[in-house]
């Protein structure tokens, strides 16, 4: 038998002094009522009630063990309600993971956001280039911007991202602007030397067309983030995704060429291990990351000036 169901039913039946109100209370028969606590007492190896045909009464034992009843049950009860809770109500520490520049540009702010809705969540964000094993390492959830590798993994789209081709406005005013990817070949192109290829920039022309080009230029760097200052100060062109660039072209730092021979759009994911069970922190954050960057997201607004698609 289930000790954790007898001691249920013993509290049950001191408290009520009666092992048929007992039993009904309990949906079960007085026999059964009667088994759970004799079953109680062999295992202990004491008697916890007198009994007699008009009355039941508590051993001094029993008056002990019934108090440690109470309070056991008491205390699975609030871990339970604990757990509940967990699951349905936001809190506790969400361990996010995210690549730098994604992490630090555009989630933190949303992480803020989040926050000041959940405030019982807190969230820990490790910020980190390349894969990462979600469940050997403890996290909750990671923003994937390239192909997803495991597909074990539970993922939901969250917005995409282009790439584009930009540079400085003074960059285009000394050297021009390029109208084709060929006149690539005639500019100062930076390189993710992290990317390989990194001399190879691929486009697709508006007819569904593949065109690769090899570029050259002043500087190749392992950082997109130092491409794209590099772009701002004027040295030259380079080929970044739009959550990098975006905000700089809106703003006027950047300027974007050959929008007719982008590639596709890279998709954004939230990962995560599991769909069943979700806790109420990862759905929620999910959701709101979601609605956030859905569908066209705040750092492709520039090629939607009307808020069209």
């Amino acid at each position: 038998m289930d000790k954790l169901t007898s001691m249920v039913v013993f509290t049950k039946v001191a408290k009520a002094g009666s092992f048929a109100s007992a039993a009904k209370e309990m949906g079960l028969s007085r026999a059964m009522a009667t088994k759970h606590v004799m079953q109680l007492e062999n295992s202990l190896g004491v008697r916890l009630l007198n009994r007699t045909t008009r009355h039941l009464s508590l051993t001094e034992v029993g008056m002990v063990y019934l108090e440690r009843c109470l309070q056991i049950l008491d205390d699975l009860e609030e871990t339970e309600l604990a757990v509940t809770r967990l699951q349905t109500e936001p809190r506790g520490t969400l361990k996010l993971n995210a690549t730098p520049f994604f992490g630090a540009y555009h989630l933190a702010p949303a992480i803020a956001a989040y926050l000041e809705i959940y405030p019982d969540v807190n969230v820990e964000l490790v910020l980190q280039a390349g894969y990462v094993d979600l469940v050997e390492e403890g996290f909750d959830l990671a923003i994937h911007l390239d192909e997803l590798r495991d597909s074990s993994l539970i993922a939901r789209k969250l917005g995409t991202s282009q790439r584009i081709v930009c540079g400085a406005p003074r960059y285009f005013e000394k050297r021009g602007v390029p109208n084709t990817p060929e006149d690539l070949k005639k500019h100062n192109c930076l390189s993710n030397s992290s990317l390989p290829p990194r001399d190879q920039w691929q486009f697709v022309s508006q007819d569904g067309k593949a065109t690769v080009i090899k570029v050259s230029g002043t500087l190749e760097a392992n950082s997109a983030d130092a491409l794209r200052m590099a772009a701002i100060s004027g040295l030259g062109l380079v080929l970044l995704p739009t959550y990098m660039v975006g905000q700089d072209i809106r703003k006027g730092r950047l300027q974007a060429v050959l929008t007719d021979y982008v590639p596709a759009a890279a998709d954004i994911h939230a990962v995560y291990p599991h769909r069943k069970h979700l806790s109420a922190k990862v759905r929620t954050f999910v959701d709101f990351l979601h609605e956030r960057f859905h569908p066209t997201p705040y750092w492709e607004e520039w090629m939607h000036p009307e808020g069209g698609e």
